[in-house]
């Protein structure tokens, strides 16, 4: 018998250390750890548990297999897509999914859990509502003016325009002021006024979909961003409670498109031309649970370009952070959970390079952040017969 206990007790060990190690995620915690995703097997899309990096579980049918083997447990009704699931998390959904996360071995697992080749990752979530922001970032700017000043950027104003709102590097303008209702500034804050400009939902894709240059475009961009997803209906939120109104992060690629509307109307900005093509907003691969995410403002986001590094950074670079952006934005419009909020791009974008490198067909787009994933997407040229 005392034989038998001690092997029984090995298990018992072996199976927890395991579960403990693959509850470290990114940034440390000895919490069990998962992310989130929506995903497509066999003709069925399905809202899905990404555990160790390596399984996609359906959380569907592993909840039913845990209220079977759990009789005790309380009866949830499976969300049937990632909205729903984030609107019932913090009431229903976090607890029961850390309870399923540790039923799932590393090996041996249930017919409900896929290898990630075995399924098709699509946008981890379809938004209402995506909002990215602009000029975000300080050394972004910096660097778009001082490729403008050397000459190298040949009609800059247009391509300004047609990809960044035509916010240029204009002469200095007028020190900001508040902007009454949607945004109070403090004394000594030298900062623009948050900025922010929607991306069409319908433009979203998921991992692994192709980016397709439009026809007679040849200047498209790439920009890759940290950003939030909302986890609750968020309107008139202060900025020190923001926190509680959010759900997780995930990656944004926000292709644009440089080469501008062809005339000087509203100063070149045109935010549809720019930022707006079919398949021009990558998002993914995975939603990650703001409580693994230990310092979202200390976040590392790298792009790659054929596997160069063309943008690398860290969301503590960010002139507006991710609270100060939920607040201003909730002053304006009212969001409600899976809406998003993209963070803005780093430098290292063409608008900065005296010799661009912009994206064309052939090409493999990665943006990969620190402790979410990489968001992959070949990059494709439209074809001749296509209609819109």
């Amino acid at each position: 018998m005392r034989v038998t206990r001690t092997f029984v007790a090995l298990i018992v060990a072996t199976t927890v250390g395991v579960i403990a190690s693959a509850g470290l995620g990114a940034q440390g915690g000895a919490a069990m750890t998962f992310k989130l995703g929506t995903f497509e097997q066999g003709g069925r899309t399905f809202v899905g548990l990404v555990l160790r990096d390596a399984q996609i579980v359906d959380i569907a049918r592993a909840n039913t297999a845990y209220e079977q083997a759990n009789a005790s447990a309380p009866k949830l009704t499976a969300p049937t897509d990632m909205k729903q699931l984030i609107a019932r998390y913090d009431n229903e959904w976090r607890t029961r999914l850390m309870a399923i996360a540790r039923t799932i071995p590393a090996a041996g697992a249930p017919a409900y859990v896929y290898a990630i080749s075995a399924v098709r990752i699509r946008p981890p979530v379809m938004p209402s509502v995506q909002l990215n922001a602009g000029g975000n970032y300080v050394e972004h700017e910096q660097g778009i003016a001082t490729n403008q000043a050397r000459g190298a950027a040949a009609a800059a104003p247009a391509a300004r325009g047609g990809g960044g709102g035509g916010r240029g590097a204009a002469p200095a303008a007028a020190a900001a002021v508040s902007a009454p209702g949607i945004w109070e500034r403090k004394p000594g804050d030298t900062r623009d006024n948050p900025y922010l400009f929607l991306k069409s939902p319908s433009v979203i894709i998921g991992n692994g979909d192709s980016i397709v240059v439009p026809r007679g475009r040849v200047q498209i961009d790439f920009e890759c961003e940290f950003a939030t997803v909302i986890g609750k209906p968020a309107h008139y939120v202060p900025i020190d409670k923001a926190a509680d109104y959010i759900f997780g992060y995930t990656a944004h690629l926000d292709v644009s498109d440089r080469q501008g509307r062809g005339d000087r109307k509203m100063g070149g900005s045109d935010w549809l031309i720019g930022k707006n093509h079919d398949t021009f907003g990558p998002l993914g691969p995975y939603i990650v649970p703001k409580e693994f995410i230990k310092d979202p403002m200390n976040v590392r986001h790298t792009m790659y370009l054929n596997g160069m590094v063309m943008q690398d950074s860290n969301t503590r670079n960010m002139s507006h952070n991710i609270w100060e952006m939920l607040s201003f934005a909730s002053n304006i419009t009212t969001l409600n959970p899976g809406d998003v909020i993209s963070g803005g791009s780093p430098a290292g974008t063409n608008l900065e390079r005296p010799d661009p490198r912009w994206m064309r067909a052939g090409d493999n787009a990665k943006c990969e952040i620190e402790g979410i994933g990489a968001l992959s997407n070949p990059v494709v040229a439209e074809a001749a017969t296509s209609t819109k």
